[in-house]
């Protein structure tokens, strides 16, 4: 008999890191208004910063690398706040493994904007109001809350619309 195991495709998400820059004082978060480009899929929305891992490079190092050239900073301080597998994300619907990142510590100023758009220092209150991708709010608050513990979600998408959300925490 067939092991009906052995006929499933390999799945190869994109992977990525995804972090949130904390100010000194905690209470603001450093996002960018994705304004600058037409073809952006994540035009008008306010997001983290980061990017895809290179093949050469672990997630650490992709997270400090993609800060550096987003932002201007030197990364002096991250915890690993969770994981996020989304399915079907965005127009390409693309399958995405994200290292979600709290960065607590860095060196520098920020730049006013970058590539994508403009940088600024968001109060990590009002995250719930900004224009963002529905998904964000299901996990944003697992990367600011006190516990501890690593989140490890998973999100399948339809069109712009977050359709399945579950996270487990050990």
């Amino acid at each position: 008999m067939e092991n009906p195991a052995a006929k499933k495709p390999i799945h190869r998400p994109i992977v990525g890191t995804l972090g949130y820059i904390l100010s000194p004082d905690r209470s603001r978060v450093l996002l960018v208004h994705r304004t600058f480009r037409a073809d952006d899929q994540n035009l008008g929305k306010y997001n983290g910063v980061g990017g895809k891992l290179e093949r050469d490079e672990d997630v650490a190092s992709c997270m400090t690398r993609e800060i550096r050239e987003e932002t201007g900073l030197r990364v002096t301080s991250m915890q690993l706040r969770g994981t996020v597998a989304w399915a079907d994300f965005g127009p390409r619907k693309e399958d995405w493994l994200g290292f979600v990142f709290l960065v607590d510590g860095f060196e520098g100023e920020p730049f006013s904007e970058n590539d994508e758009g403009t940088l600024s220092w968001e109060p990590v209150s009002a995250l719930g109001s900004l224009p963002m991708w529905k998904g964000d709010r299901h996990f944003l608050p697992l990367v600011f809350d006190g516990d501890p513990r690593p989140f490890h979600g998973f999100m399948r998408y339809e069109g712009d619309e977050p359709r399945d959300w579950r996270f487990s925490r050990f």
